[in-house]
């Protein structure tokens, strides 16, 4: 509840009001509210002023007449509540004061307005209650975390949680998987390889369905590079067809094993040149150089011996000779192939697209490979002639020698045949590119999707989204039961909720606490639901007494503290002077009133109650509540005090808290004027403009008691209380008749006060009384406090 107002600031009398500063024990300890809080001031001293900071905080409105208005409550759990948060959230408040009765009661102020209906509870039936209070506790308190709303708050914050992963988890994988469609780094759509500028997130998720398809085939790195290699081609011209020369290996290779085979006959051979083939080649060649050239020989340079030629002729015969010619002219055939084999074209490369490349670099490998076994194959032929020529007369064994013709031929068709799926290609390039792209583009989206493991991303949100829905089970379910049960709590209290037993309620404060039968309120069914009317024996009121309508509207609010709002919640209570016109009789009933319905139920949080009335102050001392252990809750007592036209809330004084008569506030009123300085600080002025009133009426109650005659106008008694001390006598009186009246001297007023006059007479009447009667005036001394006396 409230622990103290901390601060007021700017409203109407309270300028500048601080709390800590004002109100504090003799110890000087900082008091503050209780569970009861009795507040005396006189009038315009300022109890309205704060009961209107109080209803402030019910309504969320206080009056715009204030200029920046400021005020600060300390609340007893913790925190502030300043005029910037009303009206208060967390506790109800119900303040009585004259805007409450302006607002609800018109007919006060206007006989032709009725008053504002509102709703209660009804009490006639227990069954009804009882059964509510039993709903009430299944329904239990969102706020404290009990019963079904306790529950349903739970499921309800459990559900936010799952919802909260489960979401999380889904924006995690689509920020992904955005990132990866539109990044503009990384991102596919702005690969210029791919060439998809228009690729979002949604052809991404379509692409991710084609690469996790079983049967989808992820291109490996060395293709990757081909395609993109491909992607660079642009349109090549036609490539002409391989035009090999046509291998002659198999007739090079029966002429060669005829010649080396082939056996010759000599007609009359030379046995020295058939032993010595060096020599024999030598005489052949010789021959060459000397027949029919010289007779001599070129070497030694003697004469040739005659019949040489004819001798040479039968050992060289014309076989031989044919033989040696064939062989010669099967070497230069060889010789003409291998040079074939060598002179075959170069192959260009950079003609073909780079999706043919290896193929062709690699048919060109083995067909230099190839070649050259071909040529060594025809080199071992001429070998194997050559060593037949060196040796012409005798056959030599023919050994086979491996024939790479049919490989050369198949290389080259090979190659053809890659010259006409180049060739081709050059058709289908644009289509070709785009299933590069796309190759690249699925196998990118391939990555990405093992990256990422979507498959586990999938799963976890799959399990979290489960998590999501059984939460939201969990709570529709505790919700049905919370709104069944509210329901169900609606229809019992539609049942209890009679407008017309508010005015009954009033009716029977009315009746029973202050006796009033004849006057009575009317409740009255109209459009709009319902208003209330005052009747006086069945018939509407009219011209009622000031006091009449101070008791309706006293009645009025209690009966309002069980409506429907009200009930059940324990309000902070604030009660501003309800007994204003009232006799004795009535303040009795109205503190009655107030002590069984509000302190003795329970039913409240926090009371107020604020008058100016000392006999109603002396009421309200009784008022004793008791907490849930039995134990008297402990009260305090205010007292506004005003110092010109500035107010504050002290502590009230020991003497009007255990005494509760003006008389002892009289003398203490006295009292200070006679121990106040001869230059008064602020705080102690109203003890002087206030002294004439406060003196006579002293006087006029205490002189009644010690001279108590039925003549109220007995000027003898003043006297005869003074003595001898005529002037103290005089100047009393004086001061009485001067300042407590300002009939016929209105100058008075206008003038400054006589302090050290009045100071003085303080000071007669004190110490007469000391002397007249020690121990009543030393009872009065212990009523105040018993402060030191300065004079």
């Amino acid at each position: 509840m409230f622990k103290k107002i901390k601060r007021i600031k700017n409203v109407a009398v309270y300028s500048d009001f601080d709390w800590d500063a004002s109100v504090r024990e003799s110890g000087g300890r900082i008091s503050e509210f209780k569970g009861i809080n009795i507040i005396y001031g006189r009038n315009y001293s300022g109890k309205t002023t704060l009961s209107r900071i109080f209803r402030s905080l019910e309504t969320g409105f206080i009056s715009d007449k204030y200029i920046s208005p400021k005020f600060e409550f300390e609340l007893s759990a913790g925190g502030v509540v300043n005029q910037d948060q009303i009206p208060l959230k967390q506790h109800k408040v119900r303040v009585f004061n004259e805007d409450f009765v302006r607002e609800n009661l018109k007919f006060i102020s206007n006989a032709d307005e009725s008053i504002k209906s509102f709703a209660i509870l009804g009490e006639d039936n227990n069954r009804l209650e009882e059964e509510i209070k039993l709903k009430e506790e299944a329904l239990g308190s969102e706020e404290d975390g009990v019963g079904k709303l306790g529950v349903e708050k739970e499921k309800k914050l459990a559900l936010g949680v799952a919802r909260k992963n489960a979401q999380d988890a889904q924006d995690s994988l689509d920020s992904k998987i955005s990132d990866k469609a539109n990044n503009k780094n990384t991102g596919i759509k702005h690969n210029k390889i791919y060439g998809e500028a228009t690729y979002n997130a949604p052809k991404l998720l379509k692409d991710v369905e084609t690469v996790l398809d079983d049967g989808f085939e992820c291109v490996s790195d060395d293709e990757s590079l081909n395609l993109e290699a491909l992607l660079k081609e642009e349109v090549k011209a036609e490539i002409d067809r391989f035009y090999f020369f046509e291998p002659s290996f198999d007739k090079l290779s029966s002429r060669a094993k005829d010649l080396v085979e082939k056996k010759i006959s000599v007609t009359q051979p030379l046995i020295e040149l058939l032993e010595d083939n060096l020599l024999e080649d030598w005489v052949r060649k010789g021959r060459a150089l000397h027949e029919h050239k010289r007779d001599d020989c070129g070497f030694c340079g003697g004469a040739l011996p005659s019949g040489l030629w004819s001798k040479l002729d039968l050992h060289f015969n014309k076989e031989s000779e044919e033989l040696r010619i064939s062989i010669s002219s099967l070497l230069f055939d060889l010789q003409n192939e291998i040079k074939r084999a060598a002179d075959v074209p170069k192959i260009d490369v950079s003609s073909f697209y780079a999706s043919f490349r290896v193929e062709v670099l690699s048919a060109e490998v083995e067909l230099n490979s190839t070649l050259n076994n071909y040529r060594k194959s025809l080199e071992k032929l001429g070998a194997a002639l050559d060593a037949r020529l060196a040796d012409i007369f005798h056959p030599k064994v023919y050994f086979d020698v491996e024939d790479y013709s049919e490989v050369v031929v198949a290389i080259g068709e090979d190659l053809n045949g890659v010259v006409s799926k180049s060739n081709e290609f050059t058709k289908t390039l644009a289509t070709e590119k785009n299933k590069a792209q796309k190759c690249l583009r699925l196998r990118d989206v391939f990555r990405f999707v093992m990256d990422i493991n979507l498959g586990g991303e999938k799963a976890k949100i799959i399990a979290l989204n489960t998590c999501s829905d059984d939460a939201e089970r969990e709570w529709r379910e505790s919700k049905l039961e919370v709104d069944v049960l509210v329901r169900e709590l609606d229809k019992l209290k539609a049942q209890l909720k009679d407008e017309s037993k508010g005015a009954d309620r009033v009716n029977v404060y009315l009746n029973d606490f202050f006796g009033h039968k004849a006057l009575s309120l009317k409740s009255e069914e109209v459009e709009t639901g319902y208003k209330f009317e005052v009747v006086r024996n069945g018939v509407k009121a009219h011209h009622l007494s000031e006091g009449e309508c101070s008791l309706i509207a006293f009645c009025y609010f209690m009966a309002k503290l069980h409506d429907v709002e009200t009930k059940g919640h324990k309000p902070v209570i604030y009660i501003d002077d309800p007994i204003s016109s009232l006799d004795s009789n009535h303040i009795f009933f109205i503190f009655g009133l107030i002590n069984s319905e509000i302190v003795r139920s329970g039913e409240f949080g926090q009371l107020f109650v604020s008058t100016h009335n000392l006999d109603f102050l002396k009421y309200l001392k009784r008022l004793i509540p008791k907490d849930v252990s039995g134990k008297a809750e402990e009260r305090r007592y205010f007292i506004i005090e005003t110092s010109g036209d500035v107010s504050s809330i002290k502590l009230m004084p020991g003497y009007l808290k255990s005494y509760v008569t003006e008389f002892n506030y009289l003398f203490h009123q006295i009292f200070k004027c006679a121990n106040a300085g001869d230059a008064p600080a602020e705080s102690e002025h109203d003890c002087y403009y206030n002294y004439g009133n406060n003196a006579r009426k002293f006087l006029e109650a205490f002189l009644y008691y010690k001279y108590p005659n039925a003549d109220e106008k007995d000027s003898t008694k003043l006297e005869r209380f003074f003595g001898d001390d005529s002037r103290s006598s005089l100047l009393t009186e004086r001061i009485h008749n001067e300042y407590s009246h300002l009939a016929g001297v209105f100058e008075r007023s206008i003038s400054p006060v006589d302090v050290p006059e009045m100071k003085r007479s303080a000071q007669f009447i004190l110490n007469k009384m000391k002397e007249k009667d020690a121990d009543q005036y030393s009872a009065f001394m212990e009523s105040i406090g018993n402060p030191v006396v300065t004079f």
